[in-house]
């Protein structure tokens, strides 16, 4: 039974990997916790009215059929549940695999109990595995570790939020795949709602979390013997770490954890059995209340035991008014009288080998007596105990009068504490490091040692053989051959058998000292000396002996902080302060942060034993915790250094003048500014002070994550600088979109001055703190940008980007988010939909030769060019490129909506589809002329004109959209040829050059053509859109498949608005006839453009052929008239195509040859007289 955790005994090897699989369960369990969607909560009204109907909790199963109908009896549900189930089925898997686990874990733990009595492991039995050392203790864990599961489970996701996940894995996945995972029925009767809120003020539900516990059933026998174990043994041999009675509850508080929870398992113990509960207590809990269960898990026995009658009578007398008065006076006295002796131990130049070798009981002493009372003070004073209530604890009258007894008698100060955990753990820390290199350097110590004593007594032997001159020394046998069988001796003495030499050392040191007094040796000076030193070397040998590698195992023991796991939060505070105060405290903390470390120990030793490849992905998980705290303490220092920087930068921008090139000699004091200099040095000093306390940290191993100062430094002041950016853009751009005057201008003004401050202030400190200011900026910066744009556009996907899936976003340097303040998710949607606002067609006009928008009531100018000169200050290009993107994506939806609405109202309707039919049987061939052009034209479009206006809405939006980001390119495109020309040269370059080898391919097939798993052309296309080398007008937007009288339409929609406009000659473009009924011809013809262009080519010759064939229906009349004068709409066609080939790029031929070049220079006279 010695061997129980060896490879070939299958009985250990099965229970070690099931503690080894509970272990990497919780790990999960505690990650999932965190990327639970919030969406699951339906905690606010929006997530209410929009998924309440899909989202279901266990009620479901009982009317799952009357709620599947409701889905598929509603289109829009159908595509919401769709969109949902695309958008959640991984992260909704990974809640069920972790969910499916625990179930298993509980079915594998009663098999492997089944197969214990029933013999399948031979000559093992529950009992004997129980007598085990290793068995014991596994046996012990397996139960424990499930009770945890069910804790963290009900603790860290609500029962209802559990139930909806569940339901809707159930309904998405498992359903489908032929009634799915057969477990899934277990699985949710084990992690159904228990009722339990985890909310402050939340009732505890009856028999709560005992009945929970039950719902797989477990061997009662099983669960006895467990705690009959942890009863009576000392399951860990923790005691021998601390041999003093008064720590024998924080020797066994892993074990009065375990029996904690195990306790639940059987409740009757709990409710009637006194004398148990009475041993219990007396044992575990005789001075403590507040346990640490699971990796800072902490819960008050007041509290948790309170329903409880056998529990609570044995807890009462710790909880005696006069027991919690006499434990909290002798930790206040601990304390008070370990803080002077730790201080005299971290003087510089205390610590030193002979010192820790000869007082090594003593410093464990210090070492056991400091760490317990950090215990006992940190949980006891915990603001909040969370246990089953957390906040709910502070609430229980009785906890709250303990704990401010505790307070009172103690006379608590988190300061005091805080410092002794620093002390501590420094302390811990250097006798941790000497130990280890004194246990490297053991061996050869002690042979150096040896050699130098064994050569003293060999010239001593020398020196009495006569042959070595000495003074005054006379030759002496006896003491030559006595001192060379010294010299063999202490030669002979062996490393590795340390007992016997140590006993032989003892010995020789005796002789050496009785040599010195019987033969009178002490009046020879040298000859005295090589005894002392002889003597020396052999005391040193004991001391090398006595380096053990059992004190390192017995600091690890002592100083575990696995307890302040997550109560180690509430000290942030006054670490940060100290920080701040003096940022040398860093070196301290280290100590500190690697002391909370060894918490990792406890979940990670029996993945490691199992030899588990969840070691990694654990091991990952708690180094991930640990290192994001660690991050945020020290925040405080690029906070601090941004603190600073603000002044600097208000000191150098408005205080401090520029120092002209020629200056007099009288005006020099002037302009010395010697105060604001001198204000600006000091500001500047105290920021390296805090970079060179940040780099005093050294590099840490946390975990299995190396922390480099320099780079933590790096990411801190990257996220102050994200921080900081995100509320400057999420604050600047919020607009009232009722005010008469537009804020857009002085807001991007204002925004403008505070980024360019930002980009000041870095480049003025990059070298104080060796950093690459500009590099970052410009990193953080588009980073900030293309997450915004990226969760805007969110909004048009049907498969949305998570915070997690998202390449932008960052756990530790993480891109904040903030409340909408309107329709838009964030800065980047406001922006845009502010700019559509203010350059809405209904309301303004656009002249395309001053590139402005003028009010068509006022005829004042709303905006114009230097609009996107403002933003391209305020967010840079970055911003400027988001904008474009988001305006495609709405481009892609107007687009969208425009295709489906023509398809339901106009081609599924067959009136409307019989009415278009005769139309274009009139109209063929387009070559031809119409009869009576006005007559016919008017009735077509009476007839439709309902059904084309809401079209019309959708091409001017495209086509607003489309105008702006043309403006947008032109901006992108001059700033990259003004800042960038390298760039923008080489991008031009290979522009030409990749389109000249396409091209060269299509009429030689031959040669190359870039590969579809080639990125190069999707590449190059995002650089040169980044850099405004591209026309918008000619992109495609969305795949269009053939729609019967698409041209025809889009026809029809345009001449139905010529009408609405007029020609002004003082702009050379037409413009609303009537501000009452607004209309603008720019946007009108990008956006049947644009909508044209989605289509087949062939479609733009069609609908140019219906446009000659109306102009040529109305001119040909003319030709017999007296006075041939157009009609103001023949006039407007003309215009609106000079606009069409001025936009498109079409080619003039082309429309020359559906209407002839003398109608364009007959009316060109006539428009220009009008």
């Amino acid at each position: 039974m010695a061997d129980f955790l060896a490879e070939n005994n299958q009985c250990g090897q099965n229970i070690l990997r099931l503690v080894s699989r509970g272990n990497a369960i919780i790990a999960e369990l505690l990650r999932l916790a965190d990327f639970i969607p919030p969406v699951f909560r339906l905690d606010t009204r929006a997530d209410q009215q929009k998924y309440g109907e899909i989202l279901a909790d266990f009620s479901y199963f009982n009317s799952a059929d009357y709620f599947d109908n409701k889905i598929e009896s509603r289109v829009e549900l159908q595509d919401l549940d769709e969109e949902f189930r695309e958008n959640n089925i991984e992260i909704l898997t990974r809640f069920y695999q972790a969910f499916a686990s625990v179930h298993k874990y509980v079915v594998d733990l009663n098999r492997y109990l089944e197969d214990l009595e029933e013999g399948v492991y031979i000559q093992q039995t529950m009992e004997s595995v129980l007598l085990n050392e290793d068995g014991k203790q596994l046996m012990c864990e397996a139960l424990f570790l499930y009770g945890v599961m069910l804790l963290v489970i009900d603790t860290k996701m609500d029962g209802v939020v559990r139930e909806r996940i569940l339901v809707s894995y159930y309904r998405y996945s498992a359903q489908k795949a032929a009634a799915g995972d057969s477990n899934i029925d277990d699985v949710c009767k084990l992690l159904r709602s228990t009722g339990f809120i985890n909310s402050p003020g939340a009732k505890r539900p009856q028999n709560y979390p005992e009945s929970f516990f039950a719902r797989v059933q477990l061997n009662p026998e099983y669960v006895d013997m467990v705690i009959g174990r942890l009863r009576s043994d000392d399951l860990y041999n923790q005691i021998a770490a601390y041999p003093q009675p008064e720590h024998r509850s924080t020797a066994l508080a892993n074990q009065a954890s375990m029996l904690y929870v195990i306790l639940y398992f059987q409740p009757d113990i709990l409710y009637s059995q006194q004398a148990k509960m009475r041993e219990i207590v007396d044992k575990h809990f005789p001075d403590n209340w507040v346990i640490s269960v699971y990796m800072g898990m902490t819960v008050n026995l007041l509290d948790a035991w309170y329903p409880y009658k056998a529990a609570m009578t044995a807890l009462n007398n710790t909880l005696s008014v006069n027991n919690i008065r006499e434990q909290s006076t002798k930790y206040a006295g601990k304390l008070q009288r370990l803080m002077p002796v730790l201080s005299k131990y971290l003087q510089e130049g205390v610590l030193k080998e002979e010192f820790v070798l000869d007082s090594i009981q003593k410093l464990m002493n210090v070492l056991r007596e400091g760490n317990v009372t950090l215990r006992w003070l940190m949980l006891h004073s915990a603001a909040v105990a969370p246990s089953f209530n957390q906040q709910g604890a502070e609430l229980n009258k009785r906890v709250k009068q303990i704990r401010d007894q505790v307070l009172t008698d103690s006379k608590f100060n988190p300061l005091t504490v805080f410092e002794l955990l620093l002390n501590i753990g420094q302390f811990e820390f250097k006798l941790k490091e000497m130990f280890k290199h004194m246990l490297n350097e053991k061996e050869n110590k002690w042979e150096l040692y040896k050699k130098e004593g064994s050569e003293r007594m060999h010239e001593l032997s020398e020196v009495y053989s006569g042959t070595k001159p000495l003074t005054r020394v006379e030759k002496n046998e006896n003491l030559q051959a006595w001192f060379a069988e010294m010299s063999k001796q202490i030669s002979s003495l062996s490393y590795d058998d340390s007992t016997s030499a140590g006993r032989k050392i003892v010995q020789l040191i005796q002789a050496l000292e009785e040599v010195q007094e019987f033969h009178q040796l002490e009046s020879n000076l040298q000859v005295r000396q090589f005894l002392a030193d002889t003597r020396q070397y052999l005391h040193q040998m004991i001391r090398t002996i006595n380096i053990k590698e059992e004190v390192l195992i017995t600091i690890e023991i002592v100083g575990d902080l696995s307890y302040a796991w997550t109560l180690m939060d509430s000290y942030t505070e006054y670490m940060q302060r100290g920080i701040k105060k003096d940022p040398t405290l860093v070196i301290k903390l280290r100590a500190t942060f690697l002391k909370m470390a060894s918490a990792l120990d406890l979940p990670l030793l029996r993945i490691n034993q199992a030899g588990s490849q969840d070691l990694m992905s654990v091991s990952q998980y708690y180094s991930g915790e640990l290192v994001a705290y660690v991050r945020k303490v020290l925040q405080i220092i690029p906070q601090s250094m941004f603190g600073l920087l603000a002044r600097i930068v208000q000191l150098l921008t408005h205080n401090i003048k520029e120092v002209p090139t020629r200056l007099e000699k009288d005006r020099m004091k002037e302009f010395a500014q010697l105060d604001e200099r001198y204000e600006v040095a000091r500001l500047t000093h105290a920021i390296s002070v805090f970079t060179e306390g940040m780099l005093m940290m050294k590099t840490t191993l946390v975990g299995i994550i190396k922390i480099d100062p320099k780079q933590l430094l790096e990411d801190g002041i990257r996220k102050e600088l994200v921080m900081q950016v995100s509320q400057a853009l999420h604050n600047g751009l919020i607009f009232n979109s009722r005010a008469k005057v537009s804020e857009l201008l002085p807001r991007l003004h204002q925004l403008g001055g505070q980024m360019d401050g930002f980009r000041r202030s870095f480049e003025y400190i990059q070298d104080y703190v060796n950093i690459y200011g500009l590099k970052i900026w410009q990193e953080e910066v588009s980073r900030i940008i293309n997450y915004n744009v990226e969760q805007e556009c969110n909004s048009f996907l049907r498969t949305k980007v998570q915070d997690w899936q998202s390449i932008y976003q960052s756990t530790a340097i993480p891109i904040p988010r903030f409340t909408p303040v309107d329709e838009s998710i964030n800065f980047i949607g406001r922006l845009a939909r502010e700019i559509l606002r203010i350059t809405d067609p209904k309301t303004t006009s656009y002249i395309d030769p001053m590139k402005a928008w003028y009010d068509v009531k006022t005829r004042q100018e709303v905006t114009n060019r230097s609009l996107f000169e403002k933003i391209h200050r305020a967010v840079g290009s970055f911003g400027l490129a988001g904008l474009d993107r988001l305006l495609c994506f709405m481009i892609v939806k107007e687009l969208q909506a425009f295709q489906v609405s023509l398809q339901r109202t106009v081609l599924k309707d067959k009136s409307m589809v019989d009415l278009l039919a005769q139309i274009q049987r009139v109209c063929n061939p387009l070559q031809g002329i119409i009869a009576t052009p006005q007559k016919f034209y008017s009735q077509a479009l009476s007839k439709l004109n309902k059904v084309l206006l809401p079209f019309m809405d959708t091409i001017l939006k495209v086509g607003q959209m489309q105008l702006l980001r043309r403006q947008i390119a032109y901006e992108l495109n001059t700033s990259c040829k003004f800042d960038s020309k390298f760039l923008a040269s080489a991008l031009q370059t290979m522009n030409k050059a990749l389109l000249a080898d396409i091209d060269q391919h299509y009429k030689d097939p031959s040669k190359p053509y870039p590969k579809e798993e080639n990125p190069l052309m999707y590449e190059l296309t995002s650089y040169l859109e980044a850099a405004g080398f591209h026309n918008p007008l000619r992109k495609i937007y969305i795949t269009t498949p053939r729609l019967p009288y698409f041209p025809l339409f889009t026809f029809l929609l345009t001449i139905s608005q010529i009408g609405k406009l007029v020609y002004s000659k003082s702009i050379d473009s037409l413009t609303c006839k009537k501000p009452a009924d607004p209309q603008d011809a720019p946007p009108c013809v990008v956006g049947v453009y644009t909508l044209l262009k989605q289509s087949h080519s062939d479609n733009i010759n069609i609908f140019l052929a219906f446009l000659g064939q109306y102009v040529r229906s109305h001119v040909e009349p003319m030709a017999s008239a007296r006075d041939p004068v157009a009609s103001q709409d023949v006039l407007n066609v003309l215009i609106l195509l000079e606009n069409f080939i001025f936009y498109s790029g079409l080619s003039r031929k082309l429309v020359e040859s559906f209407i002839p070049s003398y109608i364009f220079d007959e009316f060109r006279g006539q428009y220009a007289q009008s």
